[in-house]
């Protein structure tokens, strides 16, 4: 009887939560797709600080403001946020200079100062939508997901049915390990843009790491029939496949993408899908090739561990050659990744 692969041998839960996430990078392109200027505040025109009383107008946080937009339609985002941050100094309440300065800052790449900009429009001014939702952003960018989803929440709690913060949300609630949580908000985002591939993947993902992988192919195939194919969208996709047993379709899924973007990930999906189908060669090909892109890809010494103990034990244990490269490969695995019992159990039983 052959020696079977279950789910140890192919690869580790970071792993798996890893192909998910290549996923959610799309969710938070398009989450960026917000209006970049300032708002006002909610309660009405910006007010000169006290401050401000006696001197030029030039030297008033409004004006400061008016100016700085004016310089940014320029190009001139340097001057501009000078003139952001001067409005904030004369008056701190300011919500359009917070915004306008974060915003500078978004565009530079600096979240960690973007994100203090858009917190602080957003404590002024709590039911300012675009406060919230930017302060949200730059907090998951940052990593700070559990204050991030905190943002996103009352992001939404102004305007329920905005597509960006209803993805990102859902997104979030992924890259916590909280999917069940993220599930209406990925699901109400593809209701609102069904043609978006984004959203698509997004919801594929959270599917996914909620073990439905049947409804998860599904909202793959439409984000693959959206945008343009790209590797992690077919990993994902044929790791569902794969987990809905339909062997078939995730072999040409991967047969495509090594062709275009051939990784160690991708040959190894492959050599399982093949494994599975008891085309034994192929699979072992596929692993083979895996290990020659990236030598320390445990699961596919996994791979061609599996694959020639099952050639020792068809040969009725005579191909000696086949289980002492066997062994060697479960052994360089165990080495690389100690945490998996299956593998050590085939070595108890199989090295001598």
């Amino acid at each position: 009887m052959g020696i079977t692969m279950d789910t140890t041998t192919r690869q580790s839960p970071l792993r798996r939560s890893g192909i998910c996430l290549l996923g959610v990078t799309l969710a938070l392109v398009g989450g960026c797709r917000v209006n970049t200027r300032a708002t006002k505040p909610a309660d009405g025109p910006a007010q000169i600080s006290p401050d401000s009383v006696g001197r030029p107008p030039a030297v008033g946080a409004a004006d400061a403001v008016a100016r700085a937009q004016t310089l940014q339609l320029q190009g001139q985002s340097d001057e501009a946020l000078v003139e952001f941050e001067r409005a904030i100094e004369r008056n701190p309440k300011l919500t359009t200079a917070y915004m306008g300065a974060g915003d500078i800052y978004r565009q530079r790449g600096d979240f960690d100062t973007a994100q203090k900009r858009y917190g602080e429009a957003a404590k002024i001014e709590p039911r300012n939508f675009n406060a919230n939702y930017m302060n949200g952003l730059m907090l998951q960018l940052l990593n700070r997901l559990s204050e991030s989803v905190r943002a996103y929440l009352q992001a939404l709690a102004v305007k329920p049915d905005d597509f960006n913060a209803n993805l990102n949300l859902g997104t979030a609630y992924l890259q916590l390990n909280e999917p069940s949580e993220g599930l209406t908000y990925a699901q109400r985002a593809v209701q609102i843009n069904s043609k978006d591939a984004a959203a698509r993947t997004n919801l594929g993902a959270i599917y996914a790491a909620l073990d439905r992988h049947e409804e998860a192919v599904v909202e793959y195939q439409q984000a693959a029939e959206l945008a343009e194919l790209s590797a992690p969208l077919l990993l994902n996709l044929a790791e569902s496949l794969g987990k809905s047993q339909r062997y078939g379709e995730m072999v040409n899924t991967l047969q495509q993408l090594v062709k275009t973007e051939p990784t160690a990930v991708a040959y190894e999906r492959l050599g399982f899908g093949q494994f599975r189908l008891r085309n034994y060669p192929d699979a072992l090909a596929a692993f083979r090739k895996g290990l020659e892109i990236d030598p320390n890809h445990y699961p596919a010494l996994n791979g061609v561990g599996v694959c020639l103990l099952n050639q020792w034990k068809f040969s009725n244990e005579t191909d000696e050659a086949a289980r002492i490269e066997a062994v060697n490969a479960l052994r360089r695995s165990v080495q690389l990744e100690p945490q998996q019992p299956r593998i050590l159990e085939l070595l108890g039983r199989y090295a001598r």
